[in-house]
């Protein structure tokens, strides 16, 4: 155990815990955006509503992400030599230089291309939604990037928080359609830019704008959006291939099931790299790769020993899960695909939050984004002959086979790069200890009732993995009770 505040392994715990609150909000509004959005929209509306966030995302990542990564990277660097306000300064004149052209680009391709009223109407409010949120990304990068963990969940909880609310009312109350969540969510963004500005514009205050700053941020930033987007088109570009065979009600219902299953798992690995990426790269550029390698270690156990149990959990109660979060509309074809985009969830997070940090601390991000690049191409071409024959089956088919791949070629060529550990025996105990959590679960019998049987379900799995993980020391489980234990023992009685 480490008891010094400063150690990596330390460090890490204590980021996991403050990073907590906004993913919990990030879960609630996850889960509850499918359980609640199902119950409120058509097939149809839903479609239209996914297909409008997928296409934020899309040029999220491929305009402005590599501005985001860039100011993480970069902000130790920055701090440490007294360059912090030109570092911001340039961000955010960059940022309102982009922003400006996406606006009126967006605008122009809006009013041109052949495509339904309502549906025009809904990609409108993404781009505004768009627009918003990555003005307040650059704050968040920030904060996180100083490891100003209450500050950074603060606001990003009320971002998701408020969001997902005035989303909600938006629907319920407007004739927006699918474009009310999202602009609830633009709504949300802008209340949070009023908590996030003042302090960001006080950073950059002095700051002046430079160009080899800005080259060299694009220089290293431009291949990991690059990779985002081919990311993208591989969890979610079937979407639009889907939508061209099947319709937009098929798109509805296969996102359904796919956000109960990704969103999930996407939370406990969003979590797990906003409190390790920034101990990786600050301890690779205070104490070197051994120091980073360490930190990379302690995250591997730890995503482990959270990420298995969570994807096997989701695969066995797919149907009393999807008979409790989603539509009747949407059930059949959500419990369909559930247990197939766990497995694709599970290969995405170790990809994208272990397996990518190779080519991020060793500063090889291009060839990072060609394998993303041919894994997105992969994945649209096997969608492009399995969806025709066996509909959103062959989609979810075909998303596991291209990350099958992709995690592969990740692994084996990051390890050219730069070597992360690989801790198999601990990988290994708490794959036995999913197995017999996996046991246990289908030994239960079915009550009848959606909600006892997840219920019966998870807390069978729950203490039954705790069990075999503790009798194990799956992860290095134990020194966590430990540490638990010291902490909140009472003064003067030993624990």
């Amino acid at each position: 155990m480490d008891r010094a505040k400063g150690k990596p392994s330390g460090m890490l715990g204590r980021h996991l815990l403050g990073y907590l609150p906004v993913q919990a909000a990030q879960a609630l509004v996850g889960f509850g955006g499918v359980a609640v959005l199902t119950r409120l929209m058509s097939p149809e509306m839903y479609g239209q509503y996914a297909l409008a966030i997928t296409a934020m995302h899309l040029v999220s990542m491929a305009l402005f992400t590599w501005l985001d990564a860039a100011v993480a990277r970069f902000h130790a660097r920055a701090a440490a030599r007294s360059a912090l306000p030109a570092h911001l300064a340039t961000a955010y004149r960059t940022f309102f230089l982009l922003v400006a052209a996406v606006v009126i680009i967006g605008a122009g391709l809006l009013l041109v291309l052949p495509i339904p009223a309502d549906l025009k109407t809904t990609f409108g409010f993404a781009l505004a939604a768009l627009s918003i949120q990555s003005l307040l990304q650059i704050g968040q990068e920030t904060r996180r990037a100083a490891g100003a963990v209450a500050a950074f969940s603060a606001i990003g909880t009320l971002n998701l928080l408020l969001g997902f609310a005035l989303g909600i009312a938006l629907l319920m109350a407007t004739p927006l359609g699918a474009a009310g969540p999202i602009a609830g969510m633009a709504l949300g963004a802008a209340i949070a830019l009023v908590f996030d500005l003042p302090g960001q514009r006080k950073r950059a205050s002095g700051g002046k704008s430079n160009a080899r700053r800005l080259a060299l941020y694009f220089a290293y930033g431009l291949p990991i959006s690059i990779s985002l987007v081919f990311e993208q088109l591989l969890s979610a570009g079937d979407r639009f291939l889907i939508a061209g065979f099947l319709g937009q009600a098929a798109v509805g219902v296969y996102a359904a099931g796919y956000g109960l299953a990704d969103r999930s798992l996407d939370i406990i690995f969003v979590w797990m790299g906003a409190a390790a990426t920034p101990l990786m790269v600050a301890a690779l550029e205070r104490g070197g790769p051994e120091a980073a390698r360490k930190v990379a270690a302690r995250t591997a156990r730890i995503m482990a020993l959270i990420g298995f149990p969570a994807a096997a959990g989701l695969a066995l109660v797919a149907e009393p899960l999807a008979g409790v979060m989603v539509g009747e509309a949407f059930r059949p074809g959500a419990v369909l695909i559930l247990p197939w985009i766990a497995l694709a969830g599970l290969m995405k997070g170790v990809m994208t939050y272990y397996f990518h940090e190779s080519f991020i601390l060793g500063r090889r991000t291009r060839a990072m984004a060609a394998i993303m690049g041919g894994a997105a191409l992969f994945n649209l071409a096997l969608n492009a002959v399995l969806l025709p024959i066996f509909g959103i089956a062959g989609a979810a088919a075909a998303t596991v086979i291209a990350y099958a791949a992709s995690l592969l070629a990740c692994a084996w060529i990051g390890r050219r790069i730069f070597a992360l550990p690989l801790p198999w025996l601990d990988w290994g105990k708490t794959a036995l200890a999913t197995a017999g959590m996996a046991a246990a679960v289908l030994a239960l019998p079915d009550v009848g009732n959606s909600l006892a049987d997840l219920l019966l379900s998870m807390g069978a799995g729950i203490a039954v993995f705790a069990a075999l993980a503790l009798a194990l020391n799956a992860g290095g489980c134990r020194g966590w009770v430990g540490e638990a234990r010291a902490r909140f023992a009472p003064a003067g009685i030993p624990s």
